[in-house]
C-alpha cells in the first residue's frame, strides 16, 4: 500500500509541474528598461514611411505567422495574437513593458537574439527588410496606432510625429 500511496503522491506532482509548465509565458518578471541597443544598432530606425503602409504590414504578419519563411515563425513562441505559449517569452501585448523597447531595440533583439534565453537572433535568416516588416507588425499587439519618435525618444501616436 505504501508503494501504491508513493505513486500516487509522484504522479500528482509530475502532473502538477506538467500543468504549470503549460500555462504559457505569462510569469515574464519585473518591467525594466532592457539595455540599450549595441553601437551598430543604435542608429537604425523603422522606415518613416512604413509606419502606414499596410503591404508591409501585412508582410510582417505573414512572416510572424510562419506563412512567408518556413524557418521563422515568431507565433511558435510569442503566440499568434502577441500572448505567449512558451514560458519566458516576451508578451507583446503588455504596452507597459513594450514602451520601452525603442524601435532600434526591438530590431537589435529580433536580429541578434536576447542572450541567456530562447530567443535566438533571426538576421541570418531575415533581410534588414524582414527584420523590420517584425517589429512593425509586433507593435500592433501592445502599441497600436504608435510610432518610434527619435526626436522624443518615445512612442507616440501616428500624427503626433
Amino acid at each position: 500500500m505504501v508503494k501504491g500511496m508513493e505513486f500516487v503522491r509522484v504522479a500528482l506532482a509530475v502532473s502538477i509541474g506538467w500543468l504549470a509548465g503549460c500555462t504559457g509565458g505569462e510569469e515574464e518578471g519585473p518591467i525594466v528598461p532592457p539595455p540599450p541597443p549595441p553601437a551598430e544598432y543604435a542608429d537604425k530606425h523603422m522606415p518613416s514611411e512604413w509606419w502606414d503602409d499596410a503591404q508591409k504590414l501585412e508582410e510582417g504578419r505573414r512572416l510572424y505567422l510562419g506563412e512567408a519563411n518556413p524557418d521563422v515563425k515568431c507565433s511558435s513562441c510569442h503566440g499568434n495574437d502577441g500572448r505567449p505559449v512558451k514560458a519566458g517569452a516576451t508578451d507583446f501585448r503588455n504596452p507597459e513593458r513594450m514602451k520601452l523597447y525603442s524601435d532600434s531595440v526591438w530590431f537589435w533583439r529580433i536580429s541578434e537574439g536576447v542572450p541567456n534565453t530562447k530567443m535566438k537572433g533571426w538576421k541570418s535568416k531575415l533581410s534588414e527588410d524582414d527584420r523590420w516588416k517584425l517589429v512593425l507588425y509586433e507593435r500592433n499587439f501592445g502599441l497600436p496606432g504608435k510610432v518610434w519618435s527619435e526626436e522624443q525618444k518615445q512612442w507616440v501616436d501616428k500624427g503626433a510625429q
